[in-house]
């Protein structure tokens, strides 16, 4: 329950800054965007989920970039629904989506704990298992000796 408050706390911290960022959106007052945020929530986890599922075709026409157009949707959807939170075109909450994701995981990447965050960073090897290192690619061992008779030529 702790992690649904915290998520939704950044939601709210997020729709706060993207209002003062982008011209076209607007909330009346605080409440609303606590509200907002909520029904953003909702939004995206029960209604986006079958709209992606209906435009699945052009979403993977697009490769994937639909789910920006579906994202504003839903953004100017809630505007609809919660009186007080107005977005004044569809491009101001495709803007505004695009933002507030950024922002949202970005805040969030902040604010996770250590526990819940896995990072792996690799330095100049492979991340293969020790048990396969030992294995030598032919192909690649062939493609490099071309190479390099290639520029001896040279």
């Amino acid at each position: 329950m702790d992690n649904f408050f915290i998520k939704w706390l950044v939601n709210v911290v997020a729709l706060l800054i993207v209002v003062k960022i982008i011209p076209g959106i607007k909330v009346d007052r605080w409440t609303t965007a606590i509200l907002s945020a909520l029904m953003l929530g909702l939004v995206n986890a029960f209604l986006r989920p079958l709209v992606i599922l209906f435009t699945l075709p052009l979403n993977i026409l697009s490769l994937g970039l639909f789910t920006l157009v579906i994202n504003g949707f839903m953004f100017y959807l809630v505007s609809k629904l919660v009186p007080g939170f107005t977005v004044s075109s569809f491009w101001n909450a495709f803007w505004g989506a695009l933002l507030f994701s950024i922002i949202s995981f970005l805040l969030s990447l902040l604010i996770s704990s250590q526990e819940n965050t896995r990072m792996r960073f690799y330095k100049f090897h492979s991340p293969s298992k020790p048990e396969y290192r030992q294995i030598i690619d032919v192909e690649g061992e062939e493609k490099k000796e071309e190479e390099r008779n290639v520029h001896r030529k040279t």
